[in-house]
């Protein structure tokens, strides 16, 4: 996509979560977002080298992924999925510490990896916190 890559990259999590939700439990569900993590890995590793640029914005594994385990966290609740996809596209844009600092300096696939892991860390701890505050 040539517009906003990243937020439509995010969006095929959606199906992938729906799909592990009816058919699989928790376990297997992180065991698949681990699998998807370590070729993503190697696919963005290949795609950047191959396209000039470690983190080009048509490498969107990561953003699917990452959002993968805030879905995990969330579960089926709508209100739950929006607010980690609002959450998740916010830390991932602003890129707080030390999210920013992965970004400019590991320049290869654990690195296009790195940073979306922890935007997907940060959402998961704001909706833990709101979580327990409501509680």
């Amino acid at each position: 996509m040539p517009f906003a890559p990243g937020t439509f990259g995010t969006l095929v999590a959606f199906p992938i979560a729906f799909a592990m939700w009816r058919h699989v439990d928790n376990v297997i569900f992180a065991a698949v977002i681990v699998l998807l993590g370590m070729l993503g890995i190697w696919a963005a590793q290949i795609a950047g080298r191959d396209l000039g640029v470690p983190d080009h914005g048509a490498i969107v594994c990561d953003e699917f992924v990452a959002f993968l385990l805030v879905l995990l966290f969330t579960g089926p609740s709508l209100r739950g999925m929006m607010a980690g996809f609002v959450l998740f596209r916010i830390f991932d844009i602003v890129k707080p510490p030390p999210i920013r600092a992965l970004d400019r300096h590991w320049k290869n696939g654990w690195g296009v990896m790195a940073d979306d892991l922890l935007a997907a860390a940060y959402a998961i701890l704001v909706l833990a916190i709101w979580d327990h505050l409501r509680a």
